[in-house]
């Protein structure tokens, strides 16, 4: 019996110190916004950070578009999109949020003006998950 109540309280133990997805996600998009943010993605393109909502279980990309690809209308709000969630179908890195039915949006702002959104998504398991 001793030893039946030492495993029990070891599991509990366990259980108890693992993190929720949610707030792994959370400390994900935190350490990453913290070290790597801002920074250039590619040309006229920076990430400024990641963030974890967890009301609605999304992580929020927000980026800046700069030079040439800073203009309203610039950018086809459907070959964005497309192309967006064509990288999210295949990568790999965000496969157990997938698994999880989380949403990811992405924000797009204008360097030269930060309060205009040139674009702004979300996908949710719906749109990811589609064959």
């Amino acid at each position: 019996m001793k030893k039946l109540f030492v495993l029990a309280l070891a599991a509990l133990t366990f259980i108890a110190c693992q993190e929720s997805l949610d707030e792994k996600a959370a400390q994900e998009a935190k350490l990453y916004t913290q070290k790597n943010c801002p920074a250039p993605i590619g040309e006229n393109l920076t990430i400024d950070s990641l963030t974890f909502e967890a009301a609605t279980h999304t992580l929020h990309y927000f980026y800046t578009l700069s030079g040439a690809a800073d203009s309203v209308g610039l950018l086809n709000k459907d070959d964005a999109r497309q192309a967006l969630l064509t990288e999210l179908k295949n990568t790999t890195t965000m496969m157990a949020y997938k698994e999880a039915g989380f949403s990811f949006a992405y924000t797009y702002r204008s360097k030269k003006d930060p309060k205009t959104i040139l674009f702004d998504t979300t996908f949710s398991e719906k749109d990811y998950k589609k064959k």
